[in-house]
């Protein structure tokens, strides 16, 4: 495929002057920063979700209630959605090498504070410096593949990226069941940690820079308003149910998480006009990126919902142990990452709109099948069911992903790629903290069984919005360097 083209921003193909044909082959360097920054994405992804299991045994070990051990998985998720906004700057102002140091130094730290945490607070400050490096690997991982790989092996390259975006949280809670069967949950963080370093001492030995550095500079207001606008927002959905709308400060949390997030928009529009914004939002002048990133949001919504909610009913319903409720999840993860560049390869031949229509129709197929489940179910059919949405979440990410990015001027794939990495963040949170709290208020005055039939069946509701973006999706061609 030639990459003389350029799109407008409907994402339509329109033929560019003076352009020369990309070779489809890629160097040795090339895939050698590549794959370092994916291995490095899978580690630090990996940890995002490998807490949910372990919040029984923290509660009893910290002497916390649940709402407060949950804020170790929220709170993460959080932290990134605060953080990743700042990434466009950040990659546009440090070279490949310096970023990726900075990401994964920042996560080996965060990891060995959290290991040596002596109580919760410090543990809770241990994941916000993970998150911090976490939020910059992700976008630095996209932006370095938009600038190294040619379109027509994007599809195939984006696959693989699907390994580290979603079989790393797939996978978290059957490390730390594992983890937890055999050790202290401070094992959690010592087994990561090596393979943390070793990460960062391959990056330092082999990294090179890729792309130009720009002198942009950093908007303090954009960043004072993504605290409150995020924070705002997450804490509110996370609060309001399980209060029960007793206390009036969740709404207020809402109220000011909206006005805040308006106010950031409004600021990043002015200061586009001088091209200096935190977060370019002209991204979402081409259709296919904006629907790519809506779908983005539901299947996030959908699998941190699951994530979380599966292993509290395997633990609490089907009376798994840790270990065992990790390795129910594991045919899951490992059927994802098999077929994400699978997927790949047919998003190169056929485009996205066959894949995500079969994705989400087996995400809604399979949501509405969890809020069937009951006390007496079995556990095959709940492995069946979560490796199906799987195959949808699979069928979803990678078309997503590249049919989004690939329009996008060089200009704003850091800001694409922060964008989309942000409302992830946001989604993911936002979703496990609608379900966590419609579970909570159904499960108080009905049983535990009909919360958590009540919460899968809200995401059934929610994941019909996927089908609507899928039938949406059209093939994008790239817009090109001149």
């Amino acid at each position: 495929m030639s990459t003389d083209i350029t799109s407008d921003a409907h994402g339509k193909p329109v033929p560019a002057t003076g352009t020369q044909h990309a070779s489809d082959k890629m160097s040795r360097e090339s895939v050698t920063v590549i794959v370092t920054l994916l291995v490095a994405t899978f580690v630090v992804i990996l940890n995002e979700t490998i807490m949910n299991v372990a919040l029984q045994r923290l509660m009893t070990d910290l002497k916390v209630d649940p709402p407060t051990v949950q804020w170790l998985s929220t709170g993460f998720m959080l932290t990134m959605a605060v953080v990743i906004p700042t990434t466009g700057f950040i990659l546009q102002r440090l070279t490949t090498r310096a970023a990726f140091l900075l990401a994964i130094g920042l996560f080996s730290s965060g990891t060995l504070l959290a290991a040596l945490a002596p109580g919760f607070p410090v543990l809770l400050l241990a994941r916000i410096v993970q998150a911090g490096g976490t939020a910059i690997m992700l976008p630095l991982l996209m932006t370095t593949i938009l600038t190294l790989v040619p379109l027509s092996r994007r599809g195939a390259v984006m696959g693989n990226v699907t390994i580290a975006i979603s079989v790393a949280p797939a996978l978290g809670p059957t490390v730390s069941g594992i983890i937890l069967d055999h050790f202290s949950w401070r094992f959690m963080f010592v087994f990561v940690l090596p393979v943390a370093l070793a990460a960062m001492a391959i990056g330092a030995k082999f990294l090179t820079n890729v792309g130009e550095q720009g002198n942009v500079k950093l908007d303090f207001v954009s960043v004072i308003l993504t605290v409150p606008a995020f924070g705002g927002l997450v804490y509110g959905l996370s609060q309001i149910g399980g209060n029960g709308g007793a206390s009036a400060l969740p709404v207020v949390a809402l109220v000011v998480g909206v006005l805040c997030m308006v106010a950031f928009v409004f600021r990043q529009l002015k200061l586009q006009k001088s091209d200096a914004p935190l977060l370019d939002l002209r991204a979402f002048n081409f259709r296919m990126f904006t629907v790519s990133t809506l779908l983005m949001v539901v299947a996030m919504m959908a699998l941190f919902g699951g994530v979380i909610l599966l292993p509290l009913y395997l633990q609490n319903i089907l009376h798994l142990q840790p270990m065992e409720t990790g390795l129910a999840l594991l045919p899951g993860g490992l059927a994802m990452g098999l077929l994400g560049p699978v997927v790949g390869r047919l998003f190169d031949k056929v485009g996205p709109l066959p894949l995500t229509v079969t994705g989400s129709l087996l995400l809604v197929l399979t949501l509405w099948q969890f809020s069937q489940l009951t006390a007496s179910s079995q556990l095959w059919w709940v492995i069946v069911l979560y490796a199906v949405l799987s195959l949808g979440l699979a069928l979803l990410f990678t078309p997503s992903f590249t049919t989004g990015l690939n329009p996008l001027p060089p200009h704003l794939y850091s800001h694409g790629s922060a964008i989309m990495s942000t409302l992830q963040q946001v989604a993911g949170a936002a979703g496990t903290a609608l379900l966590v709290s419609i579970f909570a208020v159904v499960s108080a005055s009905s049983g535990f069984v009909a919360g958590m039939q009540t919460a899968f069946l809200t995401a059934t509701v929610i994941s019909v919005i996927a089908v609507v973006l899928s039938a949406m999706m059209r093939k994008t061609e790239g817009a090109v360097v001149h």
